[in-house]
């Protein structure tokens, strides 16, 4: 698997992602985009210095399987947001969500001065729950009934990993 800043080149792969009805429901996705407004999306990444988003692309040929995203920079707390997606259950189950994040957190500790990352998680999504877990994220707490989807409410558990808890290697 290989990290790559998201570009125009992606863009494909982003509306596989948006348009799945199962990623839709793990990340709580009510709207709707059009292609050319992903196409925009993508090619305007780069202009932002104050988030990392990048490609999940497979190893065996180089395919787009998901984005990771760190956002929501809050400079003067050294904190941000982490975000991951996969496109969908063709890729889900296959270590691609587990290794991206690993890898982000690695460049993240060793490469800035960041001391929280957090994210938030569905309740219903326990796939994703174990995989933070296991990487090394505490639950904080709880927003409750954070999503109405399909007429049903979903808390939304807080995470995070802090800086003195990850294994850092300067790179």
């Amino acid at each position: 698997m290989t990290l790559r800043p998201v570009g125009p080149e992606h863009v494909d792969g982003l509306w596989e992602l948006v348009n799945d009805p199962e990623t839709a429901r793990l990340t709580g996705s009510h709207g709707t985009i059009t292609y050319e407004s992903a196409a925009a999306w993508y090619g305007s990444r780069a202009e932002h210095d104050d988030r990392l988003d990048l490609a999940i692309c497979a190893a065996e040929d180089d395919s787009y399987v998901g984005e990771i995203v760190l956002n929501e920079l809050d400079a003067d707390n050294l904190s941000c947001n982490l975000r991951i997606a996969l496109a969908g259950p063709r890729v889900f189950g296959r270590g691609y969500g587990t290794e991206a994040i690993r890898l982000v957190l690695d460049h993240a500790f060793a490469t800035t001065d960041l001391h929280r990352i957090g994210l938030e998680v569905f309740d219903f999504n326990d796939r994703a729950v174990r995989v933070y877990r296991k990487i090394g994220f505490v639950e904080e707490g709880v927003r409750r009934d954070a999503l109405l989807w399909e007429g049903r409410r979903h808390d939304s558990i807080i995470m995070s990993v802090l800086r003195p808890d990850w294994p850092v290697k300067k790179i």
